[in-house]
């Protein structure tokens, strides 16, 4: 009787430790990042000046347009970010200027590897300003952050006129 006593015991330990590894394997599993192909490739396909109209201008757009302050015979009407829809479109709209910027130094349409690298940049770094105003739902932040969007915009363009 003591040894099958033995066996069963040994047998149930086996069975225990059988399944706490089946369980660790599955949350290592569930836990690592998916693999990415080494073999991807990445080819461009728009232009700068594509871009620059189709994500660059209407992002920069909503964000520009989404603080102000107008004043006429009625009074004042103050335009900033109310729902969290409203603020939800100036964030993607920073977050399209930040990606802009990856496109714009991507292969060819890099200009150069200085002033346009720099610039670029520049608008993903106010970009970033402006998606941190959104998170703080910060009106007054936005109306900075715009600005430097602006000024990084202008920069760029007094160098690398459009065409």
């Amino acid at each position: 009787m003591k040894l099958v006593h033995w066996l069963y015991v040994v047998s149930l330990l086996l069975f225990v430790t059988g399944i706490g590894f089946v369980i660790a394997g599955a949350r290592s599993a569930r836990g690592a990042p998916a693999a990415v192909a080494a073999d991807v490739q990445i080819a461009p396909v728009a232009t700068v000046k594509q871009i620059m109209g189709g994500i660059v201008g209407p992002a920069a757009g909503v964000v520009f347009n989404s603080v102000s302050t107008m004043t006429d015979e009625k009074g004042t009407v103050e335009n900033f970010p109310r729902t969290d829809q409203e603020w939800e479109a100036v964030g993607n709209s920073a977050a399209a200027l930040i990606e802009a910027g990856n496109l714009l130094m991507m292969g060819s349409r890099a200009i150069d590897r200085g002033d346009w690298v720099t610039m670029s940049r520049a608008m993903m770094s106010a970009g970033q300003d402006v998606l941190k105003a959104v998170e703080a739902k910060d009106k007054e932040l936005i109306l900075d952050y715009g600005d430097a969007v602006n000024m990084s915009c202008d920069n760029c363009h007094q160098k690398y006129q459009r065409q």
